[in-house]
Order: structure tokens, then sequence, then C-alpha cells
């Protein structure tokens, strides 16, 4: 027992007898204690803001066996360095360049300088001038069907003696487009410092439709029609003035026929026109700016090519806009736009080449019409969280010095709205679309409230493959050679055309809702829907100069689809088949018949587009 009490008692008697409360040692402040390391990448590929990774240690070499290079004198002077480093790889025997393949690196579409020594007849020095060539091939096939009236003097058959004929018609065009391009300077991250450009386009078109005096104005020529036609579609001089900022922001001037669009839809004006343009980016291009002077030029009358052959119009559009990337809202882009129009054509009698007068419209009146319009735009497109915005809303503010319904001078007030809202789903796109154009309610008060636009060419709704926006509607029986809309188009404008005509704003303007989808089944093939329902905003135009009590403003409903292929998963290849319908509501049928009273018009629209 006492073998095994003595060891504890020994331990006890060597432990330290506990300190007084007063002599204890009090705990280390928190801030003292050893903190556990800061954690520099808390996500992998990212670092703790205000956290630098410590230094590594200083690297020295010491070699004191080494010498200077050799000049280059010292060098033979039979191996020549080459002289930039996109032959490198071909001189490597890595790839060997084809002129023909627009997919592999080629001199004809940019990839590689221009070697001076095989162009001495070039004005060019230096390596770094860049030559791009492009071809397209545009064909298509359109059968179609719209009201279509009997001509006055003679029919194509006997026993058609009404207003309202038969309504099936077809369309055939090929276009070829070519061009050419000669820049200098190293454009991957920088603008380039000169850029001389020219496309032209070759249009052959053939039309067959069902009555006389609607492609001629004669009525003893056929109601068949083969044109070609060769339009200047670009011819421009694009100088680098000068850059901003370390991040290349930049001044540049464009002088010549070249392509401008007012806004990101194409609601007031895209067109190729002969102009001058300056143009820049501020503050890493979240800042742009557009500065430019339009004079119209002439459109081919079956092709709406560029005529470089006649003198331009007296029509004038100077335009400044402004954009701004994340503005009001973070991923929105914003855009203002402020747009001049002076129209100087009132003196003028403009027969177009079917031998229609186009300017003035033979409608109202019949008189040539001067007019100034300003238009005020807020433009917006990019995305709310998860939604897709695009967005626009103009305000004509001007005056007309004719009106066709008093002769007198009128106030120009009339507004323009419309608003897509997109949603994504993996490979699928749902759409909203809403658009508004104010209509005149009353021709004889002075004041001119119908929407237009100068040369509008949306891609809204469903853009070509809609039937609205697809086609022209001539109205037949309040006007001569006038259209209700106009092809590529779809405000209800009442002009003579859009590519010669005059801006209208005595119109019934427009209502549309719609709703479509986007299908990409394939990264080759996508199936499009859209539905949209027209109205007339305001019908009282159109029942003064149809000379009738009430018109329902309901124009019907606008059902189409298309399927898109692109073979190769790019935009070389493209092959399109389109068809729409227009179910005519009670607007539509209260102005428009076919013979055989049908309700509902086609359009069918096979397009191949093949591009170098």
């Amino acid at each position: 027992m006492s073998a095994i009490l003595l060891p504890l008692l020994m331990l006890v008697q060597a432990e330290p007898p506990p300190a007084p409360a007063s002599e204890a040692a009090a705990p280390e402040p928190p801030w003292e204690t050893d903190a556990p390391p800061v954690d520099p990448q808390v996500i992998e590929g990212r670092r703790r803001p205000d956290y630098t990774d410590p230094l590594p240690d200083p690297v020295t070499q010491n070699n004191p066996g080494a010498v200077r290079a050799p000049p280059p004198s010292a060098f033979p002077v039979d191996q020549v360095p080459i002289p930039d480093r996109w032959r490198l790889i071909e001189s490597l025997g890595l790839v060997k360049e084809k002129w023909w393949d627009p997919y592999n690196q080629n001199t004809y579409k940019g990839d590689r300088p221009i070697d001076p020594a095989k162009v001495p007849w070039l004005p060019i020095k230096g390596h770094d001038w860049f030559f791009i060539a492009n071809a397209v091939s545009d064909t298509v096939i359109e059968p179609r069907s719209f009201p279509i009236p009997v001509g006055v003097q003679t029919t194509e058959d006997p026993d058609r003696n009404d207003v309202f004929g038969n309504d099936v018609s077809t369309v055939l065009s090929q276009t070829f487009i070519i061009g050419a391009a000669l820049t200098k300077g190293s454009t991957a991250f920088k603008p380039p410092d000169v850029e001389y450009r020219v496309t032209l386009a070759v249009n052959l078109n053939y039309v067959d439709v069902p009555e006389r005096r609607v492609l001629f104005v004669e009525p003893s020529k056929p109601s068949q029609r083969f044109d070609h036609f060769v339009g200047v579609q670009e011819a421009f001089f694009d100088y680098h003035i000068r850059n901003v900022s370390t991040r290349y922001d930049f001044d540049s001037v464009r002088i010549g026929i070249q392509p401008f669009q007012s806004d990101f839809r194409g609601f007031l004006f895209n067109d190729q026109q002969l102009g001058v343009r300056f143009f820049g980016t501020r503050d890493n291009n979240r800042f742009q700016y557009n500065l430019a002077a339009f004079w119209r030029l002439e459109k081919d009358t079956n092709s709406g090519l560029n005529s470089v052959v006649q003198r331009p119009r007296d029509d004038w559009l100077l335009v400044a806009n402004v954009y701004r990337q994340d503005f009001l809202i973070p991923a929105l882009t914003s855009q203002i736009t402020v747009a001049y129009n002076r129209n100087r054509e009132g003196n003028e009698i403009e027969i177009d080449d079917n031998g229609f007068p186009v300017r003035p419209a033979l409608l109202g009146d019949l008189r040539g019409r001067d007019y100034d319009v300003v238009y005020l735009g807020y433009n917006a497109d990019g995305r709310i969280g998860r939604i897709n915005l695009t967005a626009s809303a103009y305000a004509a503010l001007g005056e007309d010095r004719n009106s066709i319904f008093t002769g007198e001078p009128a106030d120009i007030r009339a507004f323009f709205g419309a608003a897509e809202l997109s949603y994504d789903r993996d490979w699928m796109r749902f759409r909203l679309s809403a658009a508004w154009a104010s209509g005149d309610d009353d021709p004889y008060d002075g004041r001119e409230t119908g929407f237009d636009a100068v040369f509008e060419n949306p891609v809204f709704a469903g853009a070509d493959t809609s039937y609205w926006i697809r086609q022209t509607i001539p109205f037949a029986g309040g006007g001569r050679a006038v259209s209700v809309n106009g092809r590529n188009g779809m405000l209800n404008s009442l002009r003579s055309s859009k590519e010669q005509g005059q801006s209208n704003f005595n119109n019934p303007g427009l209502m549309l809702l719609g709703a479509g989808a986007d299908f990409d089944l394939t990264p080759e093939f996508r199936l499009s829907a859209n539905a949209n329902h027209l109205w007339f905003e305001n019908t009282a135009t159109l029942e003064k100069l149809r000379n009738e009590g009430s018109i329902p403003r309901d124009i019907g409903w606008d059902l189409s689809t298309a399927a898109i292929w692109r073979p190769k998963a790019t935009q070389n290849i493209v092959f399109r088949l389109s068809a729409a319908t227009l179910l005519s509501g009670g607007g539509f049928r209260d102005l428009f018949d076919s013979r055989g009273g049908g309700s509902a018009y086609y359009s069918v629209l096979a397009n191949a587009i093949l591009t170098y």
C-alpha cells in the first residue's frame, strides 16, 4: 500500500501551488493573437481585394564570359529576314494560301498585308496595307398575293371589269454584289488609318402579275417585266484623324456613298447614301458619336439600287447621335438622335422608270411639296436582368409648305414608339413586340400628325419574313400609283414610293402587337415564328381619300414562319424558306378586295445567300 501512495504523494508535492487571483495573467487581446493566414484565392482564378502576393526573390545574373551580340554587318547579306509575321507560318510550310479559300489565311480577305514588290503599280508603301475582296450572290424566288387593281383602259382578260382582279403574282430576283477595300493599319486592335472601299451591285429581276397597268403605265404593255440594273452601293474614303487615348479611342471622317443606320433597328433611316460623316469613340469605347450629312441619291425603280447617273435629289438629311453604354442602368446602351430632313422638291416632277409619277404623289391636290422636319429620338438596346430590350421613341416636328388636302402650310406634329422584349432560355428565344405610329385625325385642321420616316428598313416583328413588312399594298381607289405601306417597311405612309417618293405626314398611322420565337434546333438550323396584329391608328385620312363615312381600324393578323439553314455553321452559305399570310380584318376588307372575294393573302420567300 505504501508502495502505491508514495509516488502519488511526491507528485502532488512537486506541483506548484496556485497563484493568487490578483497575480493571474490577463488574457491576450483578440487582435494580438495569431490569426489564420489570409486566403488570397477564395475563388479559383480570383484574388481578394487589397491583397498583394509576396514578391519572389530577385533574379541576379552573373555571366563573366558573356560578350556583346555582333553588329548587323557581321551577318551574311544573302539571308533576308521575313518582312512580316503573317508570312512566317507559310514559310514554315504550315499553310499554303489559296485565293479562293475564305476559311484559311488569305491575302484577298485581309488576313495578311500586301507585298509592295508584287504590286508596284499600287501607290502604297510599307507592309501594313491590306486588300479585302468580297462577293455575294442573293437569289430570291417569291410567289405572293395582294390586292391588284384592274387596269382602267384595258384588262388582261375581257371578263375582268371589277375594281380588283386576280391577286397572285411572282417575283424572281438575282443580285450579285462585288466589293473591294484597301486599308492601312493594324486593324486587329485599332481602327484603320486609311480605307478606300467600292461596292457594286448587279440586279436582274422578273415580275409576272395578272393585270395590266401594274408594272407599266402604258396599258398596251404586257403584265410581265424583265429588268436589270447596276448600282453603286459604296464608294467612300475613310481617314483616321487621330487617337485620343491609349485604348485607341479615335476620331475619323468618311466621305462618299456609305451605309448608315440612325438607330438600332432601322426605324428612321437605314440606307446607303452619299454623304460625309464624322464619328469616333471615347472612354474606352463606352461613348460613341456620329455627325453626318447626306445628299440623297435617286434610286432605280425596280431594283432599289443607287443610281449615280442621275442628279441627286433636293433632299438632305443631317444627323447627330451619341451612344452611351451602361447608361440609365448597367448593360443598357442608350442613344440620343437629332435628325433634320430638308426637302425642296416642290417644283419638281419625277417620273419613275415604269412611267408612273412619284414626285409629287398623285394624291390629294396633286401639287408638289417642300417640307422641313426635325426628328428627336431616344433609342435603347441591351438587357434588364434576363430580359433583352430594344426600344425607340421619336417625335417629328416641322412644317409642310403645302398640305395635300388644303394646299396651305401645315405644322407637323407626329410621334412614334416601338419596343421589343425577349427572353432567352437555352436554345430558345421568346419575343414580344409593340409599335405605335400616330395617325392624322383631321386632314383639314392645319396640323399633320401622321408619323413617317425618312427611309425605314426595320429589323422588327419578323422583319421581311412578315407579310406586312415584305409586301406593298397599292392604295387603289384613293390615289394613283400610291401604296398604303412600302416594301421592307411597316409604316402606313401613303407614299408613292419609299425609294423615290417624299415623306407624307397625312397618313392613318399604325398600331402593332406581336409575339414570336426563335428556336436554334442545331448550330446550323433555326426555326422562327411570328404573329402580329395590326390596326390603323386613325382612319380619318383614308375616309377622306376614299369618300367613305367610316372605315374600321382593324387591318388583320400577320402570321409568318421561317426556316434558316447554314450548312457550314457560318454566314458564308445561308438558305432561308419563309411563308406568311395576312388574315384581313374589317378595315382591310373595307378598302381592298380580290377576284373571288378571298380574305387571306400569302407570301412565300425562298432565299439563298452565298458570300465570299
